[in-house]
């Protein structure tokens, strides 16, 4: 099931990150009070963006992330300026696990493979 990343403009000016499956539904909930605290004092007034992600749990870093960014960089995600795959970093493939990181001679670490004594 698709989730979403969506930044609503609030009627200071400000914008509010937040993530759901079904966008006009949830910002419908803002609009009428039973959403965030952030958007009950500050009056939202229209979703400005959202971004289709393929889970949860991808939905929830990319929100982590822009959450993060200063208003001007939201704006830019906003306006298509800066893409939401450029304010979050490079997802990390699980290291094997026959292999593991021992430190060499300079202390740095490098990769072992598992059961071969590199000594």
């Amino acid at each position: 099931m698709p989730w979403f990343l969506y930044l609503i403009e609030c009627a200071d000016g400000s914008l509010y990150t937040g993530i759901a499956t079904d966008v006009e539904a949830r910002f419908a909930k803002h609009v009428s009070g039973d959403g965030a605290r952030y958007t009950r004092s500050r009056k939202p007034v229209a979703v400005r963006a959202s971004f289709e992600l393929s889970g949860r749990a991808e939905a929830s870093r990319a929100e982590y992330w822009v959450k993060r960014l200063k208003v001007t960089r939201k704006w830019q995600l906003v306006r298509g300026d800066l893409a939401l795959a450029a304010v979050m970093p490079p997802v990390e493939a699980e290291a094997d696990s026959s292999t593991i990181a021992e430190p060499d001679e300079a202390g740095e670490q490098t990769d072992v493979d598992a059961g071969i004594d590199a000594r």
